[in-house]
C-alpha cells in the first residue's frame, strides 16, 4: 500500500527524532513529582489539626483549632486560621501540610471566581466538591486533607475530601490528627434538628475534646457559620469562650 509519508520531509524529520514522537505535535509538560523523603517531614509545617463540620437547618457550622507544628513535635505557630472562604456561600477547612493547603485554597478559589465570572452565579456546592476533589487528585498539593462546607438551594452540605480525590458527603464529619476524639463527640451530640447555636456548641466540644488528647491540636478555635449569602469566621483564643 502506498504511504504518502515515505520519502517526504515529514518522514525524514520523524526518522531524525527517532520515530518516537511526531515533531509537529506540541510538547506536553509535566507537573513536579513532589518527591519527599520521610526525613523531610520533620521540617514541614503541618496543621496537625482538628477540623469539624456539621449541617443544620439554617446552614453549616465548621470549627478548627489554631495550632501548627513541625513534624508533629514542635509548635511552630499558635494563631493559624485553618478555614477560608471560597465563595460567599462556601468555605474550606484544612488539615495537613500548611504550604499545600495554602496553594490548594488559592487554586480552588480561582476556579470558583472563574465560574462566577463566566456564569454570573456561584458554583453549587456539589459541583464545588467535585472541582476540589479533581484538583486534589491531579494537582501538586502535598498532603492536604480538607473539609468543604457550603449552602445552596438544596440546603447545607459538608464534604470530606482526601489527597486521592475522594469526596464524601455527610451530615457531620471531622478530619486531622484529632479526628478520633472529635468524632466521638459528634457521634454522641449530633442530631438532625440542631440549631446553629447548638451546632456551634457541639463543634466547640469536639475541638475541646481533641485538644485535650491530641498534641498537634489546640491554642484556640475558629468558628465558621455558613449561610446561603454569607461566610462568617470568628476566632477565639480560648475554647471556653464558645462553650
Amino acid at each position: 500500500m502506498f504511504n504518502s509519508n515515505e520519502g517526504t520531509e515529514f518522514a525524514r524529520n520523524q526518522a531524525r527524532f527517532g520515530g518516537t514522537q511526531n515533531p509537529y505535535e506540541p510538547e506536553v509538560g509535566s507537573l513536579p513529582d513532589g518527591d519527599r523523603s520521610a526525613a523531610d517531614d520533620e521540617y514541614v509545617n503541618k496543621t496537625g489539626t482538628t477540623i469539624v463540620g456539621l449541617t443544620t437547618d439554617d446552614g453549616v457550622v465548621m470549627a478548627s483549632d489554631m495550632r501548627a507544628s513541625l513534624g508533629g513535635r514542635v509548635v511552630s505557630n499558635k494563631d493559624v486560621q485553618k478555614v477560608e472562604e471560597i465563595q460567599p456561600n462556601a468555605a474550606l477547612s484544612m488539615s495537613g501540610s500548611v504550604g499545600g493547603a495554602q496553594s490548594f485554597i488559592r487554586s480552588l478559589r480561582a476556579e470558583a471566581n472563574l465560574y462566577e465570572a463566566r456564569r454570573g452565579e456561584y458554583m453549587n456546592v456539589n459541583a464545588l466538591a467535585t472541582m476540589a476533589s479533581n484538583l486534589l487528585r491531579g494537582g501538586p498539593f502535598f498532603r492536604v486533607v480538607p473539609i468543604l462546607g457550603g449552602v445552596d438551594d438544596d440546603g447545607g452540605h459538608v464534604f470530606s475530601l482526601d489527597p486521592s480525590g475522594s469526596s464524601l458527603s455527610d451530615n457531620y464529619t471531622a478530619q486531622g490528627s484529632g479526628m478520633p476524639y472529635a468524632l466521638g463527640v459528634l457521634e454522641q451530640e449530633f442530631s438532625d434538628d440542631l440549631s446553629t447555636d447548638e451546632a456551634v456548641q457541639v463543634a466547640a466540644q469536639a475541638i475541646d475534646s481533641a485538644s485535650e488528647r491530641d498534641t498537634a491540636s489546640g491554642n484556640g478555635i475558629h468558628v465558621t457559620k455558613i449561610t446561603r449569602e454569607n461566610v462568617e469566621i470568628i476566632g477565639h483564643k480560648d475554647v471556653d469562650d464558645v462553650l
